[in-house]
């Protein structure tokens, strides 16, 4: 028999503290009155309801991961590619650059250099016992290269290498007083060794020091140097033929080189306050004196407006304020900076650049809307202390998260916190791609890949105004790594609209987050990406797919995993990598903590050449067959091709005769309209 029990009444019963919520608890049947006793009572039944839960969420998450197993097992596993050679460095390995025929290791005592034949080790500097946490190298040529060190307490060293020798030439911002000491965050070495800018910092404020480093008296001195020292050798040898010379490096450490000279000091932009005119016209004389517009400063808008404004605008949002806090403007204390090749838009009145050395640099500041962009003239050295003003701004609709420059220096990506990127064209001075990603991401790199354009690009040099102009357009490729470990490739073809496609999303597994990404400028479209579980592959932006994957031996692993140790040599076509030994548990004995083994990978020896072919280069179209905007390049190219014949011609013409030619013309012109006027009469 069964029988109909009833918890409540079928009214709505009031609500209670003392009883749990009894949604469950509707009306139901027992067909054993028998089984009444075996209901859970509350609370046991909250906690039975809780209990399931949590099993189901741990059994969507297991089955999850098994799909994700299954899939990763039915994709294509990449090649292991074990080291072709490697070396030991007698304490922990911080940093890594190379430079000509030698790989300079910063140590957590000093420096030290090896040799690439033989991997042997050259020299070493441990003169102040300082830990060495970022190294900067650059060939200046005959077997001179220049070195620039950051140590653990925010020192920056400049360095010279010279016949297997370090030698010293100045710590830039050493002072005397320790307590007006500024560290240094940030270090950037031009290509060639021209110049080196570096980022300090103090306690209130922040700052960017650029210095001019003149490496043609290095290499004289050195040249001189090397001479003197093979005399000082020969002599010694004609007096005691048993006897040996002195050492390169003992008759060097008297050697003194002249030091950098401090260029530029750019100093992050002021928060905008009401004007200082009293009227328009002071502000535009303001602007005839050479100020920027873009930044902001020289406007009319007076203090009280300005606060008028702003209460208006707290009173309006009031409660979205009080609920996340105001948040006041502040002077930025972190910058990035590049240095740019001449471009049109980087060449100054009456300035003398080549094409292979830097003419200006681009700076955006932290949370900054503005990129500037200032020249790298000789005659600002005075004006080194001043408050120094960009010669270009540059203004972005958003904050400017991050910034990249392509190897030939041509081309500019910014990327603002609210996901758009911009690509410009610093050549022709227009951008030539404006997208943005759609998911709610926030950028964390950008990265120019290497393509057969790009690499046209480069051979043409900076100086080629026809560079890259061809009627079939180039892609120019971007990639785009985000917080979340999930990175997008960015194609922007010079004619047409740009592309952005995701490579990877987001990992279901904290292990493979990604710590760090480097393309491979010897091959297009390939992408070193290293995980956090110590995995070094290589991708194909074209296939999404990582091909290659760089394998330590099993004793030792990359470390640290988060922030691996590493560089890509893309002379010798290779990798360096950092590599410890397996630490055992139990083990005591920390001389092994302070050993590092460097691993080298030859791409070379690997047959890279068919995972990443050379793309052909398309056949050339008639002109009638293309697309009005790559009709206009090609028109513009001829345009700039011909550009310095005309400027050449109109300097060869007297100011006076050519004005006088003018006059002639519109003389003519006047005749023919009144003789024209006169027929129709």
């Amino acid at each position: 028999m069964a029988l109909n029990t009833r918890t409540h009444p079928l009214g709505i019963p009031p609500p209670s503290d003392k009883d749990w919520p009894k949604e469950d608890e509707e009306d139901f049947f027992l067909l054993d009155p028998d089984r009444k006793r075996d209901v859970l009572p509350q609370p046991f039944r909250m906690i039975n309801k809780l209990v399931m839960q949590v099993f189901e969420s741990a059994m969507e998450i297991i089955e999850r991961r098994e799909m994700l197993r299954e899939a990763q097992k039915l994709k294509v596993q990449p090649q292991k590619c074990f080291p072709t050679a490697e070396f030991q460095v007698t304490e922990r390995a911080n940093c890594l650059a190379v430079s000509g025929k030698y790989i300079f290791v910063g140590l957590s005592v000093g420096l030290a250099a090896f040799n690439t034949c033989d991997f042997k080790d050259v020299c070493a500097w441990d003169a102040a016992n300082t830990e060495i946490c970022a190294i900067h190298a650059s060939d200046l040529g005959n077997e001179c290269h220049v070195l620039l060190a950051v140590d653990e307490m925010g020192l920056a060293w400049l360095f010279c290498f010279h016949k297997e020798s370090f030698l010293l030439i100045k710590v830039l911002n050493e002072v005397g007083d320790i307590s007006q000491r500024s560290t240094c965050v940030e270090v950037v070495l031009s290509r060639g060794g021209d110049y080196a800018g570096i980022l300090l910092q103090d306690s209130t404020k922040a700052w960017l020091e650029i210095y001019q480093l003149p490496k043609d008296s290095w290499l004289t001195e050195m040249e001189k140097n090397a001479r003197a020292a093979e005399e000082l050798a020969c002599s010694e040898r004609t007096s005691n033929s048993s006897s040996e010379g002195l050492p390169v490096s003992a008759i060097q450490a008297d050697l003194e080189l002249d030091l950098p000279v401090l260029l530029l000091t750019v100093r992050p932009p002021k928060p905008i306050t009401g004007t200082s005119f009293k009227g328009p016209l002071d502000a535009l004389k303001e602007v005839d004196d050479g100020s920027m517009l873009g930044m902001g400063y020289n406007h009319l808008i007076k203090d009280s407006q300005w606060e008028l404004q702003e209460a208006i605008f707290r009173s309006t949002y009031q409660e979205y304020l009080e609920a996340e806090g105001v948040i006041e403007e502040e002077i930025p204390r972190y910058a990035i900076f590049h240095f740019l090749l001449p471009s049109r838009i980087l060449e100054g009145p009456e300035m003398k650049v080549q094409p292979d050395i830097p003419a200006g640099i681009g700076v955006h500041w932290d949370g900054n809307h503005n990129f500037c962009l200032y020249l790298l003239n000789p005659s600002l050295k005075e004006k080194a202390d001043s408050d120094l003003k960009p010669d270009i701004v540059w203004p972005c609709a958003a904050p400017i998260a991050c910034s990249a420059v392509s190897s030939c220096s041509r081309y500019l990506a910014l990327a603002g916190e609210d996901a758009t990127i911009t690509i410009w064209d610093k050549h022709l001075g227009y951008p030539l791609s404006v997208t943005a990603i759609l998911e709610e991401r926030f950028i964390r790199s950008i990265h120019f890949l290497c393509d057969s354009a790009a690499a046209r690009d480069e051979t043409c040099g900076a100086d080629s105004v026809s560079c890259g102009a061809d009627p079939v357009c180039p892609i120019i490729q971007l990639l785009v790594l985000c917080t979340d470990s999930s990175f997008y490739l960015v194609k922007a073809p010079r004619a047409g609209k740009s592309s952005i496609t995701l490579l990877a999303d987001r990992p279901e597994n904290p292990n493979l987050t990604i710590s760090a990404v480097m393309p491979v400028l010897a091959f297009p479209s390939a992408v070193l990406i290293f995980s956090w579980d110590g995995t070094v592959s290589l991708m194909n932006t074209d296939t999404s797919q990582a091909v290659y994957c760089f394998c330590t031996p099993p004793s030792h692993a990359v470390e640290p995993c988060w922030q691996p140790v590493f560089t890509v040599d893309s002379v010798n076509c290779c990798l360096l990598l950092r590599g410890d030994e397996h630490q055992q548990e139990g083990d005591l004995d920390q001389d092994k903590a302070t050993h590092s083994t460097i691993f080298l990978f030859d791409f070379n020896s690997y047959p890279l050449k068919e995972a990443f072919p050379k793309k052909p280069d398309l056949p050339l179209k008639p002109l009638h067959e293309l697309q009005w905007i790559e009709r206009c390049n090609i028109f513009l190219r001829d345009r700039f091709r011909f550009l310095p014949e005309r400027q050449q011609v109109l300097l060869e013409m007297e100011e006076q005769e050519y004005w006088d030619c003018l006059k002639a013309q519109a003389a003519a012109m006047d005749n023919e309209r009144e003789k024209m006027k006169g027929e129709k009469q």
